[in-house]
């Protein structure tokens, strides 16, 4: 049984999903100490004393984000067919970023900088990609560098969930586009394009 849930519990959520919302739909320099406790209900001591200021409230949101589509990722199942697989984490991908639109946007709108190039953590989310694709890689199915692999996947969903996200595509014509565009980015990685 985990430890009872305190008012401190309740204001840290409450600071949480204000700044979330804050920093998805408004500029970093914009957002203020009193602006992101009043959309909490709650006083600037609040956030000093549970976060120690604007950029540690920034680093929860961002971890909690980071947490959120790790998990998503990290449940879908691997298959015997390693394109499959990469397939359905592009699913799993889309599908996080739909329901958490805001996390998505603080994690890929300027907070958090994707990295290609860094080495991948225990809970970064990018690692069920890169597992998924070295398990392409050693089955020959796809041919290149696991890295430039990753980053040309992650450009296609990016794009597609960030456009899907500000309304350019409507739910037809994003739904109809997905499957065929990640389709396409994985074929051009294939050892036998077709």
């Amino acid at each position: 049984m985990g430890r009872p849930r305190t008012n401190d519990d309740s204001v840290k959520d409450r600071l949480i999903v204000s700044a979330t919302e804050m920093f998805a739909t408004r500029p970093r320099e914009l957002i203020t100490i009193r602006g992101l406790a009043a959309a909490a209900g709650t006083s600037t001591a609040a956030v000093y004393s549970l976060f120690d200021g604007k950029d540690a409230l920034i680093a929860e949101v961002r971890d909690r984000a980071v947490a959120g589509l790790f998990q998503k990722l990290s449940a879908v199942p691997s298959s015997g067919d390693p394109l499959t697989d990469l397939y359905e984490l592009a699913v799993a991908y889309r599908r996080w970023g739909r329901e958490h639109s805001h996390l998505y946007t603080v994690l890929f709108g300027g907070v958090q900088r994707f990295d290609p190039s860094g080495e991948v953590g225990a809970a970064d989310p990018v690692r069920p990609l890169i597992e998924a694709i070295d398990r392409a890689l050693s089955a020959s199915v796809l041919a290149g560098e696991a890295t430039s692999i990753a980053l040309s996947l992650w450009a296609t969903l990016h794009g597609l969930v960030t456009l899907e996200l500000a309304g350019a595509l409507d739910a037809a014509t994003a739904e109809s586009t997905f499957r065929p565009a990640i389709l396409a980015t994985l074929r051009g990685w294939t050892t036998h394009p077709t």
